[in-house]
């Protein structure tokens, strides 16, 4: 005879069986689920409810705790940007000068002390040749900068998308990994002033 603190524990009504709804350890789980996920499938072959299903949990679970598919991405990376904040900057006042408003955002990232730490381990993963290195740059080349380009309806948007990283990325890895004189203590409105244009290039597709 069972004792009584031994009954089964009762589902609700609509709880799926093996479906865990909440604990203090569920957002680990979903983020290490998220990490096996984005690794076997890349980030265009992963979805939320994939993501939900390795975890063992309810669809709605990963967007209570995360949001959309990049939030998570960017949870589980830790990486330190999101692009729901990059896209409305750059685009809500038109294409002109948006180049120099990449650069801007951009340079402001690494010289916050608290996020050029993870700016520098985010640049070393992407040098790396890593499972993640790909995600990374399959990610900032689709969700950040290929949104902005994506918004300008500009051709061969995925190129354009790719020449902006690849600017982007060489700066930085010649400032803060190689420490090259003189871009290493530049100014960051001097180096701002030089890519912008070629940014904007880029962007626009002139």
């Amino acid at each position: 005879m069972a004792a009584p603190g031994d009954a089964p524990e009762r589902r609700g009504p609509g709880r799926p069986a093996g479906r865990r709804t909440g604990a203090p350890d569920t957002r680990r789980q979903i983020l290490e689920a998220a990490r096996t996920e984005f690794a076997r499938s890349g980030y265009e072959g992963t979805s939320v409810r994939g993501i939900a299903r390795s975890a063992g949990v309810d669809p709605a679970l990963v967007h209570h705790y995360f949001g959309p598919k990049e939030h998570v991405f960017i949870a589980a990376l830790d990486l330190p940007f999101d692009p729901d904040a990059l896209v409305p900057e750059l685009t809500t006042d038109g294409p002109d000068r948006m180049g120099e408003r990449l650069a801007r955002y951009f340079f402001a990232l690494w010289e916050e002390p608290d996020i050029r730490p993870r700016m520098l381990a985010m640049l070393r993963t992407v040098l790396s040749g890593t499972p993640a290195a790909g995600l990374i740059k399959e990610f900032m080349t689709h969700e950040m900068i290929g949104r902005v380009v994506r918004e300008l309806g500009v051709r061969d948007a995925a190129l354009r998308a790719n020449l902006c990283t690849a600017q982007l990325m060489g700066v930085a890895f010649t400032r803060y990994v190689l420490c090259l004189e003189p871009i290493a203590s530049a100014d960051p409105e001097v180096l701002t002033a030089e890519i912008a244009p070629t940014l904007q290039r880029y962007l626009q597709g002139a």
